[in-house]
């Protein structure tokens, strides 16, 4: 078993889910932790390559570690597995799963994500509350009932 199949199995454990949580086509999310007062969040996020994250902006600084699979940034780089990104506060930017394989990132986003439209007016706004939600969303659809993930989480105490 690959050091990525342990990390997605102790995050559904973790998190008391069987399934990833779906976010549209070819992306699904993991939440591993959100953190106090609504500072941000930390989750594993799964994209089918070809999947392409449109324009967004971060309000906060954002943490990324390729588990699997590779991604093609707007400036051209391509980030492949074992590759560590960070994006600092107002960051703006896109980026898409591309290779053969589907990409698994670990991140640590603080603060909340922009997604933008013309003359970077924001389209969609996400913060912690919004991907807290998600997943109780997601618990009640499944029948499971949610778990506490903050700080030291259930797994944890």
């Amino acid at each position: 078993m690959e050091l990525a199949d342990v990390i997605v199995a102790t995050a559904m454990r973790r998190a008391a889910l069987d399934a990833w949580i779906p976010e549209g086509e070819g992306k699904w999310s993991l939440p591993i932790e959100f953190l106090p007062d609504g500072a941000g969040w930390v989750e594993l996020m799964r994209l089918t390559p070809g999947v392409r994250l449109g324009l967004h902006r971060h309000t906060g600084e954002v943490h990324a570690l390729t588990l699997r699979g590779e991604r093609r940034l707007n400036d051209g780089r391509v980030v492949r597995a074992g590759d560590y990104i960070h994006e600092p506060a107002g960051n703006v930017d896109w980026w898409e799963a591309t290779g053969d394989e589907e990409l698994l990132v670990h991140v640590v986003v603080k603060g909340s994500v922009e997604y933008l439209g013309p003359h970077h007016s924001v389209l969609q706004r996400i913060t912690t509350a919004d991907r807290i939600a998600d997943y109780r969303r997601h618990c009640a659809t499944m029948g499971v009932k949610p778990v506490e993930l903050g700080p030291l989480g259930p797994a944890r105490r």
